[in-house]
């Protein structure tokens, strides 16, 4: 795993909760909507904390503005930490 994606990983833990994760194993393919059942509050939640740890660059709405409703629910914790590494990134 890469590091950038164990810290996304991290935040979104301390985001829903440990207690919440008992059952659930937090990997690249876990969804927010389907697999944590990520409510809007915890998104806003989720935004800042990535903002504060990354940076303005790792802007939620940015990340999910051209997307349609079906691909903003079927979101995955490795596409947000992909799509972090890659704001993060040197510009070429």
């Amino acid at each position: 795993m890469s590091d950038v994606f164990d810290e996304v990983a991290a935040i979104v833990r301390d985001v829903i909760g440990e207690d919440f994760l008992l059952e659930q194993e937090l990997t690249r393919d876990t969804s927010f909507s389907q697999d944590l059942a990520l409510e809007s509050i915890e998104f806003v939640e989720l935004s800042e904390k990535l903002q504060e740890r990354f940076g303005q660059r790792a802007n939620l709405a940015t990340f999910i503005a051209g997307m349609d409703i079906d691909a903003i629910m079927d979101i995955t914790v490795g596409e947000l930490a992909d799509y972090i590494t890659a704001q993060l990134a040197p510009s070429a």
